[in-house]
């Protein structure tokens, strides 16, 4: 079924399609559908976002007038719609959502300009994308009528429902909440329409967590009817390599994790060392050709970690067919990085490969190896059977470490990971050496040998942004900005952990590396990285063509466009099948001029010829659409929420084992209505609010950032620990409540 951001994203406004066409494009054939689109093109038209020209062709109109944004409720009750452009957000009164619900795409019109500290004001014309196809929801009996009372309360709707679904009636004590299939929005008066597709009893059934938490984030992992076609890979002509020592480094235990590169060293030359890594060929075997390909990907961007395996964006089968298993040869897509002893760059080359991986270095390798009292004895019973690998392993630990180094005299910096101590979630406190969302790096860990590889990804994925772009070749890319958008004195004055004895530079303001090496109490640095987490901006992937980026170099400090990692996103997905194009279609010489290697590092000074025609573009810019790109980052953002959440309710069942139980909690935040807790062991925030505060009338001084009792003036400021005892938790919500004692 179309949507309608997918009949405008089909519009162009330089060029007129009829309608026989755009049912092509929409790949619409039942009579319904395309009765529908007619109803949808009407209007459009009278909206004004389209027009149709005397030969009845439909365009795009592209008006100034109206803005793409999303919506974003709160529950209570305010609405802003966010635009696309990061410009300030516009204020929609609930009256004129027009429907929309929390998540939305959508166009506005703005109605008011805003003045001095007040937002613009709006309403919804158009609603282009709904995001909550399925809703969880709890049943409840209404004027005789059943309908499905949406547990997020920013969604201010109810979804009428068919009798027989009363048998799902709400009960507290099983907390029995539905999933509910939508099938049609809220039209101006009429209620919603949906039915219920299951029932999750979260108060005895523990297992229902996983597909809970996928409902409330709109990841819906339903099996797909289409499947990519796998094909026998093309080229035969390989490079072998399958005699070398290959290792992989990996932490990653639970079934179906995302395929790992796997490494091998070469100290053949005395003045530098060859770095291979070997990057698992999956798009070698899959059939582009295949015009329902992209369509495989709607709706399914990335490999997610569950609590018991990992569920796959890429069919199961081709990933066993290219995954790297011991003693068994395979197909890599591979890069030699030429190091000095200096551990500087000095040369690099891809390659198409056959490799053997003979050993995975897991965390208990690491530990031995990091703890160990001399390099040259190895005593221990862990190191033993790893022994002929130990050299290569200790000369990527210490690369690694020098790569790290490098990035962060570049004005990068750490944020450790929260503290866990529940084994059920272990999983997704593991680094994910190929995830760029976040703007700083993880802190080495001797217990996740994947915060080493973490650099040695990166530089790979940093090598091949600089080689495609350098050939004009499209990628898709993180873009890493200097941070001085960060507000350091702000985090200072919402945290408050600074003595006035705190020297400030000579514009009366800090840079965040001083912070960090001032902060060295563990609590202190635990507040700090908790606001800078808040902060900091979620990066999104970007489509690359060098000749639209030329100011690319005045505000980034570096990019990288990741392909290391092909089965855990569409990002490292599509930027592998750009490699493989250029083995297969790129043209190495022209005319009479001499064959170049393409290849290797400063190659491009040799090319003034285009490496890739039109013919073999044509699927590139398929994959490489913004509008996938686009939906890529949409559900980016919904799979980073999911894992944030599964994390919480997991904490949340924890921490109703402790009802009436008194912890020494850390004081994190500071808000008028009250101030938020942070549990030992649990290491969850629970919330002590005002109103549990019986021993005097506090107020919030917003300048400190702490509540004083009027009377006693008694005070709760960030970074106090109190005795607080939990009362009760919502699962639903998330939230745990406190009272000190």
């Amino acid at each position: 079924m179309f949507c309608t951001s997918s009949i405008i994203d089909n519009l162009k406004k330089d060029q007129s399609i009829e309608f026989k066409r755009l049912c092509r494009l929409l790949k619409l054939t039942k009579k319904s559908e395309k009765t529908k689109l007619e109803i949808a093109l009407n209007a459009l038209e009278k909206l004004e976002i389209i027009g149709k020209n005397d030969k009845n062709q439909f365009f795009n109109i592209d008006s100034q007038t109206h803005i793409k944004a999303k919506i974003r409720c709160s529950s209570k009750g305010f609405c802003f719609a966010v635009r696309e452009d990061s410009s300030e957000d516009i204020y929609i009164k609930e009256n004129l959502l027009n429907y929309a619900w929390n998540g939305d795409k959508v166009l506005v019109r703005i109605l008011k300009e805003g003045i001095k500290r007040r937002s613009p004001e709006g309403i919804v014309d158009c609603i282009l994308e709904r995001t909550n196809k399925i809703l969880l929801a709890k049943i409840q009996i209404i004027d005789g009528e059943v309908y499905g009372i949406p547990i997020d309360d920013r969604i201010l709707s109810k979804i009428k429902l068919p009798k027989n679904n009363k048998k799902f009636l709400y009960d507290p004590k099983l907390k029995n909440i539905v999933k509910i299939q939508i099938d049609m929005f809220p039209i101006a008066q009429p209620d919603g329409l949906g039915h219920v597709i299951s029932e999750l009893r979260l108060n005895v059934d523990e297992e229902s967590d996983n597909d809970f938490v996928l409902s409330k984030n709109n990841l819906n992992l339903i099996d797909k009817t289409k499947e990519i076609k796998i094909i026998e890979p093309e080229i035969k002509d390989r490079l072998d390599l399958t005699a070398e020592r290959c290792f992989m480094l990996k932490s990653w235990e639970k079934d179906k994790s995302p395929l790992m590169p796997i490494f091998h060293i070469d100290y053949s030359d005395r003045d530098n060392t060859k770095v291979w890594l070997h990057a698992n060929s999956i798009v070698e075997r899959i059939d582009f050709n295949d015009k329902n390909i992209i369509e495989v990907f709607i709706e399914n961007f990335e490999s997610i970690p569950l609590i018991n395996s990992w569920k796959n964006f890429l069919d199961n089968k081709l990933c066993e067919l290219s995954q790297f298993e011991i003693n068994k040869p395979n197909k890599a897509i591979s890069l030699c990085i030429t190091i000095s002893n200096k551990h500087e760059i000095k040369d690099w080359s891809f390659h198409l490969t056959n490799v053997t991986c003979k050993l995975i270095v897991d965390n208990n390798h690491l530990e031995a190896l990091l703890n160990r009292k001399s390099k040259t004895r190895i005593t221990s019973k862990t190191l033993k059977p790893i022994k002929d690998f130990i050299e290569d392993i200790d000369y990527l630990v210490e690369l690694s470490k020098s790569l790290r180094q490098r990035y962060l005299s570049m004005g990068r910096f750490e944020i450790a990971k929260e503290d866990n101590e529940i084994n059920s979630i272990s999983e997704f406190f593991i680094n994910n050496p190929s995830d760029y969302t976040n703007e700083y790096y993880e802190p080495f860990n001797s217990n996740d040998i994947q915060t080493y590889l973490s650099p040695l990804v990166l530089i790979a994925d940093w090598i091949w942004f600089e080689h495609s772009k350098n050939f004009n070749l499209v990628n898709a890319s993180y873009h890493f900005k200097d941070l001085n958008y960060i507000n350091v004195n702000e985090i200072i004055k919402q945290t408050q952990i600074l003595n006035s004895n705190f020297e400030l530079d000579e514009d009366g303001t800090v840079s965040l590396s001083k912070l960090f090496n001032y902060c060295e109490d563990t609590n202190k640095k635990r507040i700090i990285n908790k606001n800078l987490s808040n902060i900091l901006n979620l990066n999104k992937a970007e489509i690359f063509k060098n000749n639209e980026n030329k100011n690319l170099s005045e505000n980034i400090s570096y990019s990288v466009s990741p392909w290391t990692f092909p089965s855990f996103n569409y990002i490292n997905f599509i930027n592998q099948y750009t490699i493989y194009n250029l083995f297969r279609t790129g043209k190495r010489s022209y005319k009479d001029l001499k064959e170049v290697n393409i290849f290797k590092k400063d190659s491009w000074e040799l090319v003034n010829w285009k490496l890739l025609n039109a013919s073999s573009l044509k699927i590139t810019n398929r994959l490489f659409d913004p509008i996938m790109i686009d939906k890529y980052n949409d559900y980016k953002d919904r799979s980073k929420l999911y894992c944030s959440n599964i994390i919480n309710i997991k904490k949340i069942r924890e921490a109703e084992k402790y009802i009436n139980k008194v912890f020494k909690g850390l004081i994190i935040t500071v808000q008028s209505y009250g101030f938020f807790v942070e549990l030992p062991n649990i290491f969850i925030e629970g919330l002590v609010h005002v109103s549990t505060l019986n021993d005097d009338w506090y107020e919030y001084r917003s300048r400190q950032n702490l509540l004083v009792g009027r009377k006693s003036k008694n005070t709760f400021s960030v970074g106090d620990l109190i005795d607080v005892k939990i009362l009760k938790v919502d699962i639903l919500k998330y939230q745990v409540d406190l009272e000190i004692v």
